[in-house]
């Protein structure tokens, strides 16, 4: 690897990365000594790149920079044309939409013309049954978990019972042929899962949640692991 394409890897690894990473931690990410890291943040800091930090505490790229990227891997390339087409198949118009505008953009932000690569990786998801129905509650979630904003849900479980509940939608979780979501249901003081296909109506409103989403979601996921110490954890 040249020292262009290393530096563009300096740049992606430090985007992956919300908190300080370590030169020593991005040195082995990399496969290169300390000293050069070292070398290679001072010159990206001398381009312009805005990493705060220093050595021997670690590095962070601050939020708001955009560099395009040099180039993708051939396995790069498949997995986000794999994974977009995947997103095209599922219920949800919105992300199918927002999947095929994202390959296009990606296509023509790099400096290679992509195009035809991606038209011909030859890696296609294939789709479990009948194509499924658009869902419009799934935009409605995903909204509202961008907001945290309260929903107002009216919900019949599997003995056929309709409730009426408050819920604060924290994850969405996208099977083959149905959705789950996990929320904050303000009627059971607890959390719940439901499911989208016996969800009758699903309306937003103004009311904030009453934490924060991301509190709700460690939340959520210690009493996941508590309740299913045999299920893997969760992402």
């Amino acid at each position: 690897m040249d020292k262009t394409q290393r530096l563009f890897a300096v740049m992606d690894a430090l985007r992956r990365h919300r908190r300080p990473v370590t030169a020593a931690a991005l040195a082995a990410e990399q496969g290169v000594s300390v000293r050069t890291l070292y070398r290679d943040i001072q010159t990206l800091i001398g381009l312009g790149a805005p990493i705060d930090g220093e050595a021997g505490v670690g590095y962070l790229l601050r939020a708001g920079f955009f560099l395009p990227p040099l180039m993708f891997s051939a396995e790069e390339l498949e997995a986000l044309v794999l994974g977009a087409r995947w997103v095209e198949a599922q219920p949800d118009a919105g992300l199918a939409d927002a999947a095929r505008n994202a390959l296009g953009k990606i296509a023509n932000a790099s400096p290679e013309d992509l195009r035809d690569r991606i038209g011909d990786t030859g890696l296609w998801p294939v789709p479990m049954g009948r194509e499924p129905e658009p869902r419009p509650v799934l935009g409605l979630l995903r909204a509202a978990m961008r907001e945290e904003r309260a929903l107002e849900l009216v919900y019949t479980d599997d003995a056929g019972k309709s409730s009426t509940r408050e819920v604060w939608p924290v994850q969405l979780a996208y099977f083959e042929g149905k959705q789950i979501f996990a929320a904050w249901c303000c009627l059971r003081e607890d959390f719940r899962h439901f499911r989208t296909d016996r969800v009758v109506t699903l309306q937003p409103t103004d009311r904030r949640y009453g934490r924060r989403r991301a509190a709700l979601t460690r939340d959520w996921r210690e009493a996941w692991a508590k309740a299913n110490p045999a299920w893997p954890r969760s992402p």
